[in-house]
């Protein structure tokens, strides 16, 4: 499926998500994955490699240059999405909780999927991607954010200020213990190992960093793939971080291929007919709102009209992350959360 793809000149994220659907247990007569937990295992290391090697394009300073208009264009796009997301689930006469929840999760931006495309596409290092990933960052507080304002008033009927406060402080701890600490200790440590020419204890050690962070950030309840992420942008501070970015390629591609199969094998298609109106009104609302405010707000930060485009375009998926969010917290939910997201 992925020469496939790449003979059609279409990204291998397609291929390999059609794979996993074919193998899947939803689409007979193959159905040969069996262990749900081994695959998703694989999956989790693909998310934590993909970020990371994507992590290191962007070094601290490149991401200081970005952080007010990123941090402009997140707020815009989130809460634009979430607003529009809300009053169409009211109109397909979803209830309160579900309206919330579903304009929530259709509010995240899939950052795995935009930035493998980007890599396949040789547009990485261009200013639109550096925009896309200081968003997509920013968004993940926001994100968490509100999600945890949706649990507190879930749970107790009422919004709990003491839990949006740990939730925000949490995630910028974390952030800024990590942008303050680990500069002045990971990349010395990792020039250490890199004087000795050993690239066996070099890609152990760095792959400690990565997993280490992204240890942290899942115990502390944040994405495994902020902590790679920033892992990533820690090693790029070394002078032996191109070296490493070869080390770690081949395994980035191999996991993330497996991350993308089991994307496609969790896809139960014999759903799609009972929900396809409501799946596409809320696809078109989330593309539409996230391309109109991410353009408005880019160019009002003062990007000029590619770069906004090509922002906007980058920022308008809604996938992996809405998908794994949704599993991960209905049922904070009194009722079963509609499965719109068919794919």
């Amino acid at each position: 499926m992925a020469m496939l793809s790449y003979k059609l000149r279409q990204p291998m994220v397609i291929g390999y998500i059609i794979a996993g659907m074919l193998i899947g247990p939803f689409t007979p007569p193959f159905s040969l994955i069996r262990n749900f937990d081994v695959l998703n295992l694989f999956a989790e290391i693909g998310v934590i490699l993909l970020l990371f090697v994507v992590g290191m394009e962007f070094p601290i300073e490149k991401l200081r240059k970005i952080g007010k208009k990123a941090l402009v264009i997140a707020f815009s796009e989130a809460l634009g999405t979430f607003t529009l997301g809300y009053i169409a689930c009211q109109g397909l006469n979803y209830s309160l909780a579900d309206s919330l929840f579903l304009a929530l999760a259709i509010s995240v931006t899939s950052t795995v999927i935009v930035m493998r495309i980007l890599e396949e596409l040789g547009m990485i290092k261009e200013e639109a991607s550096i925009v896309i990933l200081g968003v997509a960052v920013i968004e993940d507080i926001i994100i968490i954010s509100m999600l945890a304002i949706l649990q507190s008033v879930s749970s107790s009927g009422e919004l709990s200020g003491i839990d949006l406060i740990t939730s925000i402080g949490t995630v910028l701890a974390f952030i800024g213990g990590v942008l303050f600490i680990g500069s002045k200790t990971v990349p010395r440590f990792v020039n250490l190992i890199g004087k000795y020419n050993q690239h066996d204890v070099l890609i152990v050690a760095i792959l400690g960093v990565a997993f280490g962070l992204s240890f942290v950030a899942f115990e502390i309840g944040i994405s495994v793939a902020t902590g790679a992420f920033f892992a990533g942008v820690l090693i790029a501070e070394s002078k032996v971080h191109s070296v490493i970015q070869v080390l770690t390629t081949p395994l980035k591609d191999m996991f993330g291929a497996i991350f993308f199969v089991s994307v496609g094998a969790l896809m139960d298609i014999t759903k799609l007919p009972g929900l396809i109106v409501p799946a596409i009104i809320l696809i078109l609302v989330s593309i539409g709102a996230k391309f109109y405010t991410v353009y408005v707000a880019s160019k009002s930060q003062g990007y000029n009209t590619q770069t906004a485009l090509r922002t906007a375009f980058g920022l308008s998926s809604s996938g992996e992350s809405s998908r794994l969010l949704l599993l991960k917290e209905g049922l904070m939910l009194e009722s079963q959360v509609p499965s719109c997201y068919p794919w």
